[in-house]
């Protein structure tokens, strides 16, 4: 009797272990008020360090502070193994310091990125069971280290990075193969509350919540890497959608249509990011973008004030009326292809408060030769719904979901 007892409760476990798998991978996300990084919690390794990483969507893999890290699972990727070629590591990389995670002999080089600070380190691949708070864990998960002379930039209590581009070693890909899940996530960034990312696609009642406001658009590649470090004739590994034109108040900016496009140098384009705080844009669709909010906020009664670097843009707060989508000001549509496809940014996404008398279009100038001409940033996406299909290379988004009363942390 007792050993059927222990069979029943181990298939049990074996259902839920197997159940968990299939759900994929649920992360939150809280934002950093200081810095407006947004960061999740995970732990990592056989004494379960706290791992507290920044979310970037243009990261090619996840590195994470090892100055103090000890663990009797960590293993080194050796240089030449079949890891390493997948991990598009060239090369080996040895130390001479005592040996443990982030400083070993033989091993496959990783050329770890702080964004923040714009520094690029040769530092070491080595793998991890990663876990997360009641989940399957992930075993096996591939990272680098990371020293902390490097972490310059990050938000307090930050001490690592998680990598969510279109790479085989990114968090979701990883997540993915192990658990034999489509390669689809998605992001939910709160602008207050827990988020959530999401791996192996979001669950069904956030779905239903809110499918009658998805949009789905292309996501296009770049030909040419926008990476720190790459090979000749690599593509970018980051998020680009076919942004065709840009409408303020409901009418279409004159921008030449180039800025729009990426050429064959890799240059133009419109992309997603989750490190860039406001939105930033060529400064030929700048300032016919801030002419426009501008003239189209005085109709409707909006005062101009002074501008607060790094705006060019603000007015009067006092003059503004509030909604519960935030306040209300001249919409921005970023125009897709298709049949009235367009990406809303409004209300809170499209202003911020710089003080308590003033409020600014919530975009910058990203000067006259950037290499991408729209860089979607942070608080853009806040109380937005995104889900990245890897395998339809489709983007789905729902604009602003403060609009239906919604929110990511209530999601």
């Amino acid at each position: 009797m007792a050993s059927s007892h222990c069979g029943i409760l181990f298939f049990l476990a074996i259902l839920i272990s197997a159940s968990n798998a299939q759900n994929g991978l649920t992360l939150p996300i809280r934002r950093d008020a200081k810095t407006s990084q947004f960061y999740t919690t995970v732990e990592l390794g056989s004494n379960r360090a706290a791992i507290t990483p920044i979310i970037d969507l243009g990261a090619q893999f996840s590195w994470f502070q090892c100055d103090n890290y000890v663990s009797s699972t960590y293993s080194a990727i050796p240089c030449g193994s079949r890891t390493c070629e997948i991990a598009k590591g060239i090369g080996c990389v040895s130390c001479n310091g005592p040996l443990r995670p982030g400083c070993t002999n033989d091993t496959c080089p990783a050329s770890a990125f702080n964004p923040f600070q714009g520094v690029l380190v040769s530092e070491f691949f080595g793998v991890d069971t990663l876990y997360a708070k009641n989940q399957q864990p992930v075993p096996e998960y591939l990272f680098s280290c990371m020293e902390s002379r490097f972490m310059e930039g990050l938000a307090s209590g930050a001490n690592g990075l998680v990598g969510l581009a279109r790479t085989e070693i990114s968090l979701h890909k990883q997540v993915a193969n192990k658990f034999n899940l489509p390669d689809r996530f998605s992001v939910c960034l709160p602008s207050s509350g827990l988020g959530k990312l999401s791996i192996g696609g979001p669950s069904s009642s956030t779905i239903s919540t809110i499918s009658k406001s998805l949009k789905a658009t292309p996501l296009i590649v770049n030909p040419v890497s926008t990476a720190p470090a790459y090979a000749v004739g690599d593509p970018s590994d980051e998020y680009f959608i076919d942004v065709k034109s840009i409408r303020v108040g409901g009418e279409t900016l004159s921008v030449k249509n180039s800025y729009f496009s990426i050429d064959k140098d890799g240059v133009g384009g419109t992309k997603i990011s989750t490190i860039q705080n406001f939105t930033a844009v060529h400064n030929s669709i700048y300032k016919p973008l801030a002419r426009a909010f501008t003239k189209a906020a005085a109709d409707m009664k909006i005062r101009s004030v002074a501008a607060v670097e790094p705006f060019r843009a603000c007015f009067s707060s006092d003059s503004i009326s509030r909604t519960p989508a935030g306040p209300s000001v001249p919409t921005v549509d970023l125009v897709l292809p298709g049949n009235d496809i367009y990406w809303r940014i409004s209300g809170a996404n499209a202003v911020v408060e710089v003080n308590q008398r003033t409020t600014c279009l919530a975009f910058v100038d990203g000067g006259s030769n950037p290499r991408t001409s729209v860089v979607i940033g942070a608080h853009q996406l806040e109380d937005n719904f995104l889900e990245f299909d890897l395998v339809s290379s489709q983007l789905k988004f729902s604009s602003s979901l403060l609009v239906q009363n919604q929110s990511c942390s209530r999601l």
